[in-house]
């Protein structure tokens, strides 16, 4: 070895002493749900990790914070103690060990944060930011795409116009009354009014959200629908089927003149693999904060690029989630979307330095150490119960 490059001491292990979560409350977003999502509701939680080195990282959990709380009671005998420094083996030890408990619910997606919060740990104690850690940089910044609820055709036009002034070059539309009134003229009016406010030089996506409750519509008005989609220059359509009819998602995609994609729902790299096989997506969009955390992404991301697949990540979920989908996006070729919630004071109202676009509507990859973000302890306070215990 050169002179110059001597050898490196391995760190030491920094042992993990303790894992708190706070779920998020008082302005959860409106998800345009049948059964609709109430401010004071919890869907989301922040996971801290609390290392005896004095590092805590951070992590965010999709789904009710009170179940997340239960799920790291739970798991607390198989990660007290563990080396922080290692996070896929330690996220494979929880997931292997509590298979019996089921696989893909609760103490999924606890893992996911906690495992987001493992990364974090990591990047912090080595200096180096999580993107770089997955293996590589291949982009520094990306195009965030504006979530946003369908409305009727006037307030859509209205809502994209009004972040399309904000700065955001890229969005999706979803969920709300599009499929559900059961009128195939207002799904069209209400995309029509979308793409002449997004305007023909930008990106539209649109999603069904047939994951939804008691969703009325099958294969055959998602076949209409992507037609009607193809007028309008619809880069993707999202959920368009309900998410176990892997047939009809089969079937869609083949005869489909606009992209296919779906994912959301599944947890766990093995879930993925029939649907990847079997070739049921264009884009593949697994949820960081849902699927198991970056471990699980990074293996799902590689394995759908190996099978063609595009790789995006569902990122309807906190400014923690959306820090994860950055350094994941730095790591793989062609992720070159995030998921960007519009309005959600989850995302834009927590952290020290809050997420900004740039004059092309783009994000910066954070390049400081682990996720390269802070929370905020005074903003956090509006919307946890006890801030104190993410910070010790």
């Amino acid at each position: 070895m050169p002179a110059d490059h001597p050898p490196q001491a391995a760190l030491p292990p920094i042992k993990i002493r303790s894992i708190e979560a706070a779920p998020l409350l008082g302005e959860s977003p409106k998800g345009g749900w049948s059964q609709e999502i109430r401010p004071e509701d919890s869907i989301h939680a922040i996971i801290a990790v609390h290392t005896d080195a004095g590092i805590t990282g951070y992590g965010s959990s999709f789904t009710d914070g009170r179940l997340v709380q239960a799920g790291l009671q739970v798991l607390a005998p198989l990660y007290e103690g563990e080396n922080a420094l290692e996070p896929e083996r330690v996220s494979e030890k929880l997931h292997q060990n509590t298979f019996w408990m089921g696989r893909g619910g609760t103490l999924t997606h606890t893992i996911s944060g906690i495992d987001i919060a493992l990364w974090d740990i990591l990047g912090k104690a080595t200096g180096i930011p999580v993107g770089r850690l997955l293996g590589g940089t291949y982009r520094r910044r990306v195009q965030p795409y504006c979530s946003l609820l369908m409305e009727e055709p006037e307030r859509m036009r209205d809502v994209v116009e009004e972040y399309r002034a904000k700065g955001f070059r890229a969005f999706k539309i979803g969920w709300g009354p599009f499929g559900r009134a059961l009128d195939s003229k207002l799904d069209e009016a209400i995309v029509r009014a979308a793409r002449e406010a997004a305007g023909a030089e930008n990106k539209l996506f649109v999603d069904a959200g047939a994951s939804d409750a008691n969703w009325p519509h099958g294969l055959k008005w998602a076949m209409r629908t992507a037609e009607m989609l193809n007028d309008y220059d619809i880069g993707w359509f999202e959920e368009a089927v309900k998410p176990d009819a892997i047939d009809d998602f089969c079937h869609l995609r083949r005869v489909s003149p606009v992209p296919i994609a779906g994912g959301e729902v599944l947890t766990r790299r093995q879930a993925f693999i029939p649907w990847l096989t079997r070739g049921a997506f264009d884009i593949v969009q697994p949820d960081v904060t849902k699927v198991g955390g970056i471990s699980e992404q990074r293996r799902i991301a590689w394995m759908a690029a190996d099978f063609g697949v595009k790789y995006i990540g569902h990122g309807w979920n906190t400014a923690l989630g959306l820090a994860a989908d950055l350094q994941m996006s730095a790591a793989f070729p062609d992720a070159d979307l995030v998921e960007y919630i519009g309005g959600s004071p989850y995302v834009d109202g927590i952290l020290a330095e809050p997420f900004t676009l740039d004059e092309d509507g783009y994000l910066g990859i954070p390049e400081q150490p682990g996720l390269g973000v802070a929370l905020d302890r005074d903003k956090l306070a509006k919307f946890v119960a006890n801030p104190a215990a993410l910070f010790v």
